[in-house]
């Protein structure tokens, strides 16, 4: 097991609460409107981050959204750095979590398959 695991794993938590909370509090953008942030994956070199999020109330993606995220970065960026006391923060991209769409459907398959014949 990498030794710097770990570590990735700890970032990617704190910049979970971390864009929650700015997202909660600081950013102001009616795109964004009741959103959830899923998960956080940072790079090995710690240089990158991938947001999952979930928003409220709408399913599949939605431009808006993600035109009003990528709008906040710089400004989550810098504020991260802040909070986290870090030199270099991440870079942040922002994907729609698809797991939970996923998971239904599989779900809804998995319960076609075995209803029972008529």
């Amino acid at each position: 097991m990498s030794k710097d695991k770990p570590r990735r794993r700890r970032l990617g938590e704190q910049i979970q609460r971390e864009l929650a909370e700015l997202l909660r509090r600081e950013v102001k953008d009616s795109r964004i409107g009741n959103l959830t942030i899923t998960a956080v994956e940072v790079t090995p070199d710690l240089r990158a981050a991938r947001v999952y999020y979930l928003v409220f109330g709408h399913e599949g993606p939605d431009a808006k959204v993600q035109a009003g995220l990528e709008s906040a970065a710089p400004f989550l960026r810098s504020a991260l750095m802040r909070a986290l006391r870090i030199r270099y923060p991440p870079v942040l991209t922002f994907a729609l979590d698809e797991t939970l769409e996923r998971g239904i459907k599989l779900t809804q398959l998995i319960d076609s398959v075995n209803k029972p014949h008529e």
